[in-house]
């Protein structure tokens, strides 16, 4: 009884191989390259007219995301769209409506369509949502990617820090022994120590002036609603204002991290959607595509243009960022008018990958539109201490995404 006792586990791991063995067979033949014919796009087919459309929404495109992301980066030192400005919180606002949008209203159902196609066999594709799972893991994985990065940024200014504050302390140390004619050898700390000596991994010195010219410079973004009572501290609240100049300084690592995973999720939909539109041979479907797709692009290259901004990056980092993304969706047209003749968009394979691309887009653009854009903004103390700019931000939230949703009527 024993021995049939022992073998039971691997009855049962045995089973569950086999079952792995039939599932895996079952995907397999369900990319198969296989295709699906759609009756409507054949009706609209004219490859030469498609071609002349696709040329004209690489231009208009292009157009578009260059002066959507410009706007902020070149406006910044104007007082209109500066980042302070309540121009600019506007406007981001109904950018990340726009983006919220095009994650739940756009992309989401896009894979879902993709992943439920009839050419695709019933299982395992119609038997399990994969298309919000997937979205879900990628913005779980998003969530990681963002803590990592804040990690990272924090661990590298922390670094900064102590040794910006051991050359300091020698530099001084050095100075007035020359002053007194004493000959002192300074003992810089060990860098354990003088991390513990840290009040906060952000305690750069030198920034603190920084910040305190930014808050001198524009005095209603800390504190909006404290203003009087600032105005009657005294030395002995010195401390809070260097607390608030560290608080800038991590809210400026975390416009750094924001900037480059948003630039992330807004490309690789981009990616998808220039190879939907280029391998199109249908002009009714290409028409409705270039003004969605204009509409959309200027206002994620807005939003993405205002985190660029406020991350405060180098000039030619700045301008690498904004080309890189400007060009994507061109790119993507361009690559795919060039396969169009021989890919086909309605084959199994492709629906799958299109699907979980998809999936993976709306998984991130939800997580930055939520999190990193509107949560950011509209839970900040500026915004809870002014009402007009709470209802004009809220207004343009639900604006931009009602206007990015009824884009779907038509692309």
């Amino acid at each position: 009884m024993s021995f049939f006792e022992d073998l039971e586990p691997w009855f049962y791991l045995t089973r569950f191989r086999d079952q792995l063995s039939v599932l895996s067979e079952t995907m397999s033949a369900s990319m198969a390259t296989a295709s699906c014919t759609d009756d409507a796009a054949d009706e609209c087919r004219d490859d030469v007219a498609a071609l002349r459309l696709k040329m004209v929404a690489i231009v208009t495109i292009l157009v578009a995301g260059v002066t959507g992301v410009a706007i902020p980066l070149v406006g910044r030192k104007r007082r209109f769209l500066r980042t302070d400005g309540g121009l600019f919180v506007f406007a981001k606002a109904f950018a990340a409506g726009v983006i919220l949008a095009t994650g739940f209203v756009h992309m989401l159902h896009d894979a879902q369509s993709a992943l439920t196609d009839p050419c695709l066999p019933k299982s395992p594709w119609r038997r399990f949502p994969f298309s919000g799972f997937v979205a879900m893991m990628a913005a779980l994985g998003t969530l990681v990617v963002d803590f990592v990065g804040t990690q990272f940024y924090e661990r590298k200014h922390r670094e900064e820090a102590i040794g910006v504050k051991a050359a300091t302390s020698a530099a001084v140390t050095a100075t007035t022994s020359a002053e007194e004619g004493i000959t002192v050898i300074s003992v810089l700390p060990e860098p354990e120590a003088a991390a513990d000596n840290v009040k906060s991994p952000m305690h750069i010195v030198g920034m603190h002036a920084h910040a305190a010219a930014h808050r001198h410079s524009h005095p209603h973004e800390n504190g909006a609603c404290d203003g009087p009572a600032r105005r009657e501290r005294g030395p002995g609240h010195a401390h809070e204002d260097e607390d608030e100049g560290v608080g800038e300084v991590s809210s400026h690592v975390r416009h750094v991290v924001v900037s480059q995973i948003l630039e992330l999720g807004i490309v690789s939909h981009s990616v998808i959607i220039g190879l939907s539109l280029g391998v199109s041979r249908s002009p009714c479907t290409i028409r409705p595509l270039i003004a969605a797709l204009s509409f959309h692009q200027f206002f994620e290259g807005f939003a993405l243009g205002g985190c660029i901004s406020q991350a405060q990056f180098r000039n030619l980092s700045a301008a690498l960022m904004a080309c890189f993304f400007a060009i994507t969706t061109p790119a993507g047209i361009g690559v795919g008018a060039g396969v169009a003749s021989f890919y086909n968009a309605n084959s199994p394979r492709a629906l799958v990958v299109e699907g979980i691309l998809d999936s993976i887009s709306a998984g991130i653009l939800v997580y930055m539109a939520l999190v990193d854009l509107i949560a950011a903004d509209f839970l900040s103390r500026r915004m809870s201490c002014n009402i007009r700019l709470q209802v004009a931000s809220y207004m343009a939230l639900l604006l931009g995404a009602c206007s990015m949703s009824a884009l779907a009527i038509w692309a």
